[in-house]
């Protein structure tokens, strides 16, 4: 059947435009009722994701506070860091230690005599077998690169290099070979066999016991210290393995002037501090977005999305009443946070008293560590609580899926309504195009009537 648009025939009826209006006030009512569930539902999400952000923030801060060594951090001070600085890790005893610094590590390097001819002297051909402590590696020297230059760039550029550089000096008489150890320790000396060839290469050939041409610039040698009047060597300057825990790095050796470097290893309070601090900002943020979803605004009248929920409620109870408890076989004035200067505010915030907390870790290091690190620890409360809404199957999935089937089943009425309304919108409409149709036909007649009463004698004569 045709649709007719507007008037046809001569008919005043627009159709499509009285169908429009009809369908749009009978699906009025259930329309805006779907809009209301689905904005209601998506800011519900919304406010779900929220919270569960929230509560993963809190969740990170609390990692770095509820492990063993959470509160293990050391700080190390040296009596002159220009000759030694050190870092401690949890193995570290606090404690205080005298070192001396005999000698460095020092890294071998060789130098050979001066070659007249500068970088493009010829040296010769064959194979150079470099050795650096226990390794080795070669590298072939045909006519293409059995210059000096091309020897240096061999050298650097083999594949399997073991730690050697080459480079080129220029000085009094002409250019020479310097190769460099990148290892140091006494066992990482250079050595340079040559083979095959035409042995052009044996004047470039080194070992301790020959050096040929050679004479060396830096000698390969263990670092040696002194602790507690205890001498140890070292292949590096880094070291870490003379104290539990403690890593030295030397930088120059102590002299009789400037006598022992004094390390003193101690609690890094400040790092713990830092730590209390985030878990406060952290514990903050979290109970701040809570009230915000469970808000009410007397003056605007606008409720929080999650007001009178159940589920946040009891987050931010349980949260509460944790950060207020005791933790059981602490010392007296050690067993929660507001004897440690961690106080709670009327509005359930925290705060942080700075000088008692500090005053707090003078007094007794391990304890106000084990105030949050112990079994029952309140940070492992915390952790396990936060934990324990965010993990798979729990309450805030469980109404997150809950909120996402609802969602579903919103759009599923939408469709059905635009369903239903199609089959509205064309029952109207074919309707309306048979009246339509009718009137242009009842014009038709009208007009012809008319015509033929016109037609009739006597019709236009006046009486």
């Amino acid at each position: 059947m045709a649709t007719t648009t507007g008037a046809v025939g001569g008919s005043q009826i627009d159709v499509q435009g009285l169908v429009s209006q009809l369908v749009a006030a009978e699906r009025a009512t259930t329309d805006k009722q779907i809009s209301r569930d689905s904005s209601r539902i998506t800011t519900q999400i919304s406010s779900i994701g929220q919270l569960m952000g929230s509560l993963s923030t809190f969740r990170s801060a609390l990692t770095s506070l509820k492990g063993p060594d959470a509160f293990n951090t050391r700080q190390v001070t040296s009596s002159d860091e220009a000759l030694l600085t050190a870092t401690a890790d949890a193995k570290a005893a606090p404690g205080s230690y005298e070192i001396e610094v005999v000698r460095l590590a020092q890294a071998h390097q060789i130098s050979s005599s001066a070659f007249a001819n500068g970088n493009s002297t010829v040296i010769g051909t064959g194979s150079l077998t470099i050795s650096l402590g226990g390794e080795s590696f070669t590298v072939d020297i045909t006519e293409e690169n059995s210059t000096l230059a091309g020897i240096r760039n061999a050298i650097n550029n083999a594949v399997d290099n073991t730690g050697v550089s080459a480079n080129l000096v220029q000085g009094a008489g002409g250019a020479r070979l310097v190769l460099s150890s990148t290892k140091t320790g006494a066992e990482n000396t250079i050595t340079v066999a040559q083979s095959g060839g035409d042995g052009g290469l044996a004047q470039i050939a080194y070992s301790v016991a020959a050096p040929g041409s050679y004479t060396v610039a830096k000698t390969a040698q263990d670092a040696l210290i002194r602790v507690a009047g205890i001498e140890t060597s070292s292949a590096s300057n880094t070291v870490d393995d003379v104290i539990d825990g403690l890593t030295l790095t030397l930088k120059k050796p102590t002299t009789e002037e400037s006598g022992p470097v004094m390390l003193s290893i101690g609690n890094d309070k400040t790092a713990v501090i830092d730590d209390v601090k985030n878990f406060v900002d952290a514990y903050n943020a979290l109970l701040g977005q809570l009230r915000k979803l469970r808000s009410y605004d007397k003056n605007t009248q606008v409720a929080g999305p999650m007001l009178g929920d159940a589920l946040v409620n009891s987050i931010e109870s349980d949260l509460r009443r944790t950060v207020s408890d005791t933790v059981a076989g602490q010392p007296k004035g050690f067993q929660s946070l507001s004897n440690i200067g961690v106080q709670m505010q009327l509005d359930g915030s925290l705060t942080i008293d700075s000088a008692k907390l500090q005053k707090a870790l003078d007094a007794n290091f391990g304890a106000v560590g084990r105030l949050f690190t112990a079994e029952d620890g309140l940070a492992g409360r915390l952790y396990d609580q936060a934990d324990q809404q965010l993990k798979t199957g729990g309450a805030i999935e469980t109404r997150n899926q809950s909120l996402v089937d609802q969602q579903r089943t919103i759009s599923l009425r939408k469709d059905q309504l635009d369903a239903r309304m199609e089959v509205v919108r064309q029952r109207y409409l074919a309707q309306f195009t048979r009246l339509d149709t009718l009137l242009s036909q009842l014009q038709v007649t009208s007009a012809y009537m008319s015509q033929q009463l016109a037609s009739l004698p006597g019709a236009n004569s006046s009486k």
